[in-house]
């Protein structure tokens, strides 16, 4: 195999992630059981949804930081609303209307974004304030722990559960279906589309994607709206699985999904992701996040692991191009 091969991203998160398993399975025969990934599956189910929507931002050229205030205020309106005026709404109905209000949210910051032309990042910031604030001041602040039947239904649905011959107790969800139909979905989007070479090429250069013709306002709205649209998926997924509506939940998780999007090798100033990346990098987090403490790390340590990979996973993408830029000269 070539030398590029092995310097990719995914390859190089790939054999962290052999590596780190190997290693907490020597201190722990146990880590490596039917239940502990279907734990670990099921806490990839928000985090990947999340990550394959950042992605796609970041492939188009912009950074995406509202979509947790998204998430959260699709929820808990869903929630609110459901309760208020249909409490026996089917489940699917209940996710659709967040995944719409997801995608309205979104498409104010592509409006924003594709509109007025205004700098992504300041955007989403502002937007996330707004979202959060807007939702603790006129929507609610309580904890609603008596959820909607429809998202009770939800959480105790499996795709398979059992028992190990130890006795361990092991389960996989339906919600992770969901994962399994973005990640399919934004793959097609992205590859068998003339959508996704759009995607990638304003992400290179919107200059030179103007000039060839692409509607480059209408590409960067979809992505937004798209991205909102996940957003409120996961949010409701969340709420559903976590069986509470907590308007202050998912703060901070912004972090843990650029730092799998940055590993999986989508690059910050754009034109470069891919969907498999994506996921190796949240594979590589949700084991940092759950599994420190079977090597011997405490919990505390996670932030500074994440900080470190997420340097990592910037500056050694910045190097290679030093180095090949170099070369060249």
């Amino acid at each position: 195999m070539s030398k590029q091969f092995w310097m990719r991203n995914e390859t190089l998160v790939a054999l962290v992630i052999i590596l780190f398993c190997l290693f907490a399975t020597a201190s722990d025969p146990r880590f490596f059981s039917a239940t502990t990934l279907s734990d670990l599956l099921r806490a990839s189910i928000v985090l990947g949804i999340f990550a394959i929507g950042a992605m796609l931002v970041l492939v188009s050229g912009g950074i995406d930081v509202s979509f947790t205030a998204i998430a959260v205020f699709a929820m808990y309106v869903s929630t609110v609303l459901t309760l208020g005026t249909i409490p026996d709404l089917p489940w699917y109905l209940i996710f659709t209307l967040s995944i719409v209000i997801g995608a309205a949210l979104g498409a104010l910051n592509g409006l924003l974004i594709a509109r007025f032309g205004l700098p992504t990042l300041i955007v989403t910031l502002g937007t996330l304030s707004v979202f959060r604030g807007f939702l603790l001041t006129f929507v609610g602040s309580e904890r609603i722990s008596s959820l909607p039947p429809g998202m009770r239904d939800f959480s105790r649905s499996m795709i398979a559960r059992g028992t190990t011959e130890a006795g361990n107790f092991y389960a996989l969800p339906l919600a992770l279906a969901a994962l399994v139909f973005v990640v399919v979905l934004t793959w097609f989007i992205l590859q068998k589309t003339t959508l996704g070479r759009c995607i990638f090429a304003i992400g290179g250069s919107v200059e030179s994607a103007r000039r060839v013709g692409i509607n480059v306002r209408a590409i960067q709205f979809f992505v937004y709206m798209y991205a909102g649209a996940l957003a409120g998926l996961a949010g409701i997924i969340h709420g559903s699985m976590g069986r509470m509506a907590d308007p202050f939940s998912l703060v901070g998780l912004e972090l843990s999904v650029i730092a799998a999007v940055v590993l999986g090798g989508a690059r910050l100033t754009g034109g470069y992701g891919t969907v498999s990346g994506t996921l190796l990098g949240v594979a590589l987090i949700v084991l940092v996040q759950n599994s420190l403490i079977v090597v011997g790390i405490p919990s505390t340590w996670q932030s500074v692991a994440i900080g470190l990979l997420i340097l990592i996973g910037t500056g050694l993408p910045a190097w290679q191009a030093k180095r090949a830029a170099e070369r060249a000269a």
